[in-house]
């Protein structure tokens, strides 16, 4: 019998080896790009995928004309505006139509079939950069409010405002990227940061959720929905405070019917438990329902908005296909 030897072990390439190496460090941000341009986890999980098998494809023509990071971020960018091309944009409830009047109403049908918003677990995105203001900075560009205020934009100055605020390229950059020109780009960031104030115009009182006082507030929430305790729920509550809950399209604004309609759901005490979170750099939940065989199954992910005055915006997202991007069980822990 010949001897062989041991079997040969397939190994990669040197420039695949280098190609891992060096854009590995980019994949959290690159979601967060493809995040904000698309309002879906799952779809900006795709494209980050799609973006490095193209990167890959081209590597070996990557010229280094410019950093590999900017390279990586022209291929996310132009795969992300493709994906865009179907003209479908993801809303909140609050984006396509008045709230409801009627809270001991009936709601209106579930509608799945729209793309609605999706959060974003906070695990997933970004990094933690040495300094303070960037994370702020950071949070701020993830919040539920701006991503849904982008959602009014036109997928090319989406882009144009990510790219010239968020990401800091220069006008000529973008311009080399889209085809266009400078003065094309500086028109089309002027526009959009002028819709983008009329659709987020409080963005500025949102708090951010390590402050102490915050964070209690936030305990106390949690321990009131668990309680079914509508009186200290209401009083968590802002005077403009607004609850949506897609893919149900209703939605309720101010105080009194927020609380008049978490009267008529939050009936018995221990019916929901809640695991803290945290998406798009604000406090969050995952929300568990207890069913007919009385054990708690997954429910919805309820993300808060915070300000100095209270919580200002309920956001329960009714979709339990999200606890697994939150890394959530399907029921908490003794249930």
């Amino acid at each position: 019998m010949s001897s062989a030897g041991p079997p040969r072990v397939a190994t990669a390439s040197p420039g695949e080896e280098d190609f891992g190496r060096l854009t590995q460090p980019f994949r959290r941000e690159l979601l967060a790009h493809c995040y904000r341009m698309l309002g879906s986890v799952h779809e900006a999980e795709d494209l980050v995928q799609e973006t490095y098998l193209l990167a890959w494809r081209g590597y070996g023509n990557f010229e280094g004309r410019s950093s590999l990071r900017t390279w990586l971020y022209k291929i996310a960018t132009r795969a992300c505006l493709k994906a865009l091309e179907r003209g479908a944009r993801r809303p909140l409830p609050s984006g396509l139509g008045a709230p409801s009047d009627d809270p001991e109403g009936p709601l209106d049908p579930r509608q799945p079939e729209t793309p609605w918003l999706q959060p974003i677990p906070d695990t997933l995105f970004g990094s933690t950069p040495a300094d303070p203001a960037a994370t702020v900075e950071s949070r701020h560009t993830m919040r539920l409010a701006f991503i849904a205020a982008l959602q009014h934009l036109p997928p090319r100055q989406r882009a144009v405002l990510l790219l010239r605020d968020v990401l800091a390229w220069r006008a000529s950059e973008v311009a080399e990227l889209l085809g266009s020109t400078t003065a094309s780009v500086n028109s089309s960031l002027q526009r959009a940061r002028a819709q983008l104030a009329r659709a987020n115009p409080a963005e500025e009182e949102i708090v951010e959720p390590t402050d102490p006082r915050q964070r209690a507030l936030v305990d106390q929430y949690a321990t009131a929905f668990e309680d079914a305790d509508i009186a200290s729920l209401m009083r968590l509550l802002t005077e403009d405070a607004i609850f949506e809950m897609p893919p149900i399209p209703t939605w309720f604004a101010g105080r009194e019917h927020v609380g008049r309609f978490l009267a008529t759901r939050l009936r018995t005490p221990g019916a929901m438990r809640m695991i803290p979170t945290s998406a798009n750099g604000q406090p969050a939940f995952g929300v568990y329902l207890r069913q007919e065989d009385g054990r708690h199954h997954a429910h919805a992910i309820l993300v808060l908005t915070l300000t100095a005055a209270g919580i200002t915006r309920i956001t329960m997202f009714h979709d339990p296909g999200l606890f697994a991007v939150f890394g959530l069980p399907d029921h908490p822990p003794g249930s």
